[in-house]
C-alpha cells in the first residue's frame, strides 16, 4: 500500500529556506497539553508519552568554563571519536548535532527535490522535514517497497511506534540499490542502543556513500534535554554534513556528558538489563488486564483497539499522560514507569478499565 503526498507550489507557505512551511507536529512530553485536557487530574503527572528511558545516565560534574566558552574544535573531534567507537564507525564518518532534526534537515538538502519513500507508520518529523526540503513523500508499509523508484528511503529501526526491526541484510541490499541511483538510505536508529549486540545496527556499514545512520543519546540514556545526536556517513557525505551544520554543532556541556556516557560500557549493560526488566514488568501488568501490545519497543509498548480513546481518557483522568496518534485514533503508546510510585498508580488506573480490542 502506497500513498504519495506533494506539498509544493502556490498552495504551500514557504519557509525562509525556500521549502514549504509545515505546521508543527504534536509530540509526546507536552504536559501543558495534558493539563489543558485534564485540569482535574491528580498530580504530579506521570509522563509515559515520550519513549525516553526513565532511568537517566548520572550526570558528571561539569566545569564552569564549559558553560562560559565555546567548545574547541578538538573537543568536538574527541566526542566524535568516542561516538565512532560506540557505534562501530570510523572517526571521520561521524558528525555531531544538537538533536536528530537539524541533522536530518541537513541530510535531506544534500539531494535536489525528489521522491522520498518513508516506511511507516513512523516518526512524523521525518515527513515534515522532507516536505520542507521540497521532496515528494511516498508512504510505504513494507520494506521491499522502499527501493522501487524513490531516490531517498527513510527507515526508523527499530520503528516507533510499532517496534518492528528491519533486518540488517535487507537494509544493506536497499543501500546498494540507492547507491546505483545516486540516492540515500537514511536509517534512524534512535532506539538501537537498547538492543545491544543483537541490534542489527548499520553504523559500521556506511562506506558505500548511500547509507546515512542517525543515532541519538536522548532515548537510551534518558537525556533528551541534552540534545545530542550523531550522523554516521561515508567521509565525503560526512564532510558535506559537517559544513552544513557549521561550527559548534553541540555545546560544551553536551560534549562532556556525551563523551562519558558513550564510553561507559558497564552502565550501558546495566541499563539494558533495567529496561528489559521494566519491559517484562509492563507486559505482565498489561496481561493482567487482558491487554496484548501490538507494538513492542525497548522503551515502550503500543496498544491498538476500539477502546484506545477511552483508555487514553481514563489514564489522563488518573494523571498519566500517554501518546496518542492523529493518523490512527485506535493506537496508544505507553512508556515505562521509572519508580514504584508510578508503577502503583499505573496499576490502579488500569485496574478499573475494561479493554476491548
Amino acid at each position: 500500500m502506497r500513498a504519495e503526498r506533494v506539498i509544493a507550489g502556490e498552495e504551500a507557505h514557504r519557509s525562509n529556506e525556500g521549502g514549504p512551511l509545515i505546521p508543527p507536529i504534536s509530540h509526546g512530553g507536552d504536559l501543558d497539553d495534558a493539563r489543558r485536557l485534564f485540569p482535574d487530574a491528580p498530580t504530579p503527572w506521570i509522563d509515559l508519552s515520550t519513549g525516553i528511558s526513565p532511568f537517566a545516565y548520572p550526570l558528571p560534574d561539569i566545569a564552569a568554563e564549559r558553560w562560559a566558552r565555546l567548545p574547541e574544535p578538538a573537543e568536538t573531534e574527541a566526542l566524535c571519536k568516542t561516538a565512532a567507537r560506540a557505534y562501530g564507525a570510523a572517526a571521520d564518518q561521524i558528525v555531531a548535532g544538537n538533536g536528530t532534526q537539524p541533522l536530518m534537515a541537513a541530510i535531506l538538502r544534500l539531494l535536489p527535490p525528489s521522491r522520498a519513500a518513508i516506511l511507516g507508520p513512523t516518526y512524523a518529523e521525518h515527513e515534515r522535514l522532507c516536505c520542507q526540503a521540497g521532496h515528494r513523500i511516498q508512504h510505504v508499509t513494507m520494506p521491499d517497497q522502499l527501493g522501487e523508484d524513490a531516490r531517498i528511503a527513510i527507515v526508523v529501526n527499530p520503528n516507533n511506534p510499532t517496534g518492528t526491526l528491519v533486518a540488517r541484510t535487507d537494509l544493506l541490499a536497499l543501500g546498494r540499490q540507492m547507491a546505483r541511483r545516486d540516492g540515500l538510505l537514511i536509517v534512524d536508529e534512535a532506539f538501537m542502543d537498547s538492543l545491544g549486540d543483537v541490534g542489527q545496527s548499520l553504523g559500521g556499514h556506511v562506506d558505500n556513500g548511500a547509507i546515512v545512520v542517525l543515532r541519538s543519546v536522548g532515548k537510551f540514556y534518558g537525556l533528551a534535554g541534552l540534545r545530542l545526536s550523531f550522523a554516521l556517513a561515508a567521509r565525503p557525505v560526512a564532510e558535506k554534513l559537517a559544513a552544513a551544520v557549521g561550527p559548534w554543532p553541540v555545546s560544551g556541556p553536551a560534549i562532556a556528558v556525551g563523551r562519558q556516557a558513550l564510553a561507559d560500557i558497564d552502565w550501558q549493560s546495566e541499563q539494558r538489563a533495567r529496561l528489559h526488566e521494566a519491559g517484562r514488568r509492563m507486559d505482565d501488568l498489561l496481561a493482567e488486564r487482558g491487554l496484548e501490545p501490538k507494538g513492542v519497543g525497548p522503551l515502550f509498548r503500543t496498544l491498538r483497539g476500539q477502546s484506545v480513546p477511552a483508555l487514553f481518557e481514563s489514564l489522563g483522568c488518573a494523571g498519566i499522560w500517554t501518546r496518542r496518534f492523529a493518523f490512527d485514533p485506535h493506537l496508544l503508546r505507553i512508556g515505562l514507569p521509572g519508580n514504584e510510585t508510578d508503577w502503583r498508580r499505573l496499576r490502579e488506573a488500569l485496574s478499573g478499565f475494561s479493554f476491548k480490542s
